[in-house]
């Protein structure tokens, strides 16, 4: 994998900002694709802040919440100011405390639904992982174990509709395939 983040790490670097003086890039894909670990990879390649949608989730019914919330967060970063929203505190399913995000040079969003429709004009780059539905599911119960596996079906019909409806495979900068 390093090969492709170095490939999207330089691509990115190629890009101009578009969401105010920050260079975004959203690394989307279905549950258990790879995103988290390639975005902290490509964390680690530029020395870049992560914002990671499971803090703006609010439980396992808002992936389009968190869409709403992160557009508010990119919306004050392209008028150089603080990007602001409540985390979800999932130990006591309720909101938590405020997350904020400073203007910067760069700035890697992970998770799905970075790359939504209403997102992509705030995007210097859309990655796309894609790995086929046994390893993802595979991957994500290790990961997440018991607290994933009674939502399993309830978060995938949900990233269901919202990748039809939003194309963000089809969207996408570059596709990188991760099993």
């Amino acid at each position: 994998m390093s090969n492709a983040v170095d490939h999207v790490a330089e691509t990115l670097m190629l890009r101009e900002p578009v969401c105010g003086r920050t260079r975004v890039v959203a690394v989307d894909g279905r549950s258990g694709a790879g995103k988290t670990e390639f975005a902290h990879q490509l964390a680690n390649r530029l020395d870049a802040p992560i914002l990671s949608l499971e803090d703006l989730y609010p439980g396992w019914n808002g992936l389009e919440a968190a869409v709403h919330s992160l557009r508010g967060i990119l919306a004050a970063l392209a008028v150089d100011d603080l990007g602001t929203a409540r985390r979800w505190d999932w130990a006591d399913d309720r909101p938590g405390e405020l997350l904020t995000v400073t203007p910067g040079p760069l700035l890697i969003i992970d998770g799905v639904g970075s790359g939504a429709a209403r997102i992509r004009p705030f995007l210097s780059l859309l990655i796309w992982l894609q790995a086929d539905d046994a390893t993802r599911k595979s991957r994500a119960l290790e990961r997440d174990g018991a607290t994933y596996a009674p939502w399993w079906e309830t978060w995938a019909a949900q990233e269901h509709e919202h990748l039809v409806r939003e194309q963000t495979a089809a969207a996408a900068d570059i596709v990188i395939r991760t099993d």
